[in-house]
């Protein structure tokens, strides 16, 4: 009988520490905050203009992501197709991200044509001329597609668990509605951008091959931002939780369920504990609802748990669509997966394993200029460094199955959770 020499799989090791760049900071003179992270070894840069105008910053439905999505829609002196050119002619890379805090616009570009990359970013970010022909045809366009996602369930139930988790009034909670599009007008738009996109609301991140010349191309463009606008403060209403809704979707095959619960920011101390948690819940493929219900009931493709971190606000969430036969079934596993969390001690094994990816994920988010970016904005977002990698990872490693135990008992009792189903 022929002996397999197939080599063995190597044994579960957790880093020990991770040696992760910090940001070299640049304080101008107008006050934009630079964050710069050289990397000779590819020769790519990312630039990420990170500004506090999200959508909890509105005054008016809509004005938030109309003004960073028409940013490149046209500016002073060329049209949304020019800009559109200049940036393919270098193969470079654009993108708007919005969220309910801030708008992050970032650029990416070979170290080569980075400079003519700048030009055009100048454009974007400075001299926006938001053309009413092309608000109009955004305004539309943006009408009928969130027509469109209204209709499916996992979108109803996203809005639905926001409200449920903060309240329909708070501004993490609050869904537009569709007419609050008809009543958008070009001036509030323009009025939101000039309030918000201004140097003290402002801080940029930097990663990759950087000259001298381009270091003072990004400094002009920052130094030509507006050094304040006309903001009131920014105050939150106190959340407020409805512990279950259900809501029928006409038609629907299918229900959405999320499940989840208030908790912390970041900074908490037991923020990296409680993500420990919710990945042996539905963190990973293998996950215990993962194994629940997708493979021994074939309920559903995919279940999720994670933290969601917001400035103000944090919260865990589970995730998954399921049919509308297998709903109230599919409930109660998610709180019996819960409850032998918090009876029962994980084993060794698994929690070693938990540990492993999530320190992967880590290091596969950090491998490139690219995705430290983001990682630094989060950083800088909760006022910290990228030291905190660090301590995550050492956190992570120090987290024991008593701890797990712990955290589950302490703040997953059925009683603090709201359940939202759909469908």
């Amino acid at each position: 009988m022929r002996r397999n020499n197939f080599p063995r799989r190597p044994a579960i090791r957790i880093p020990e520490h991770v040696d992760v760049a910090t940001a070299r900071l640049t304080t101008l003179n107008n006050g934009v905050r630079l964050y710069l992270l050289e990397n000779h070894d590819q020769q790519v840069v990312r630039l990420s203009f990170v500004f506090g105008a999200g959508s909890s910053h509105q005054d008016r439905f809509f004005s938030a992501t109309a003004a960073a999505n028409l940013l490149s829609e046209g500016s002073d002196r060329f049209t949304a197709r020019q800009i559109a050119e200049q940036l393919d002619f270098y193969g470079s890379y654009f993108d708007i991200a919005v969220d309910r805090d801030v708008v992050v616009v970032s650029f990416c570009a070979l170290s080569k044509f980075f400079l003519p990359t700048l030009q055009t970013a100048e454009e974007i970010l400075l001299r926006p001329a938001f053309p009413q022909d092309e608000f109009d045809s955004y305004r539309i366009k943006r009408r009928q597609r969130l027509e469109i996602e209204r209709r499916k369930v996992d979108v109803r139930v996203r809005e639905a668990f926001a409200a449920a988790m903060f309240g329909a009034e708070h501004p993490y909670g609050v869904s537009a509605p569709l007419s609050a599009y008809d009543e958008l007008s070009r001036d509030e738009v323009v009025d939101f951008y000039r309030r918000h996109y201004t140097a003290d609301n402002c801080f940029v991140v930097c990663s990759g091959d950087l000259s001298d010349e381009a270091l003072k191309a990004i400094e002009n463009i920052c130094m030509q931002l507006p050094e304040s606008g006309e903001r009131a403060p920014l105050i939150f209403p106190a959340s407020v939780q409805t512990p279950q809704v259900r809501l029928e979707h006409a038609g629907a095959v299918q229900s959405a369920v999320r499940v989840g619960r208030m908790l912390f920011t970041r900074n908490h101390p037991d923020y990296v504990g409680m993500q420990v948690v919710a990945t042996v819940l539905g963190g990973y493929f293998g996950s215990r609802l993962m194994r629940n219900l997708r493979e021994e009931r074939g309920y559903t493709y995919g279940v999720f748990a994670a933290m969601a971190n917001l400035d103000r606000a944090g919260y865990m969430a589970i995730a998954t669509q399921v049919a509308a036969e297998a709903r109230e079934d599919t409930l109660h596993q998610i709180y019996t997966e819960i409850e032998r969390l918090r009876t029962e001690l994980i084993s060794e094994q698994e929690l070693a394993l938990v540990k492993n990816i999530m320190v992967g994920e880590m290091m596969r988010i950090l491998d490139g200029p690219f995705g430290i970016v983001d990682v630094t904005i989060e950083n800088v977002q909760c006022g910290t460094d990228n030291h905190a990698i660090e301590r995550t990872v050492e956190a992570i490693r120090c987290c024991t199955p008593e701890d797990v135990q712990r955290l589950a008992e302490k703040y997953l009792r059925r009683e603090d959770l709201v359940e939202v189903t759909v469908g």
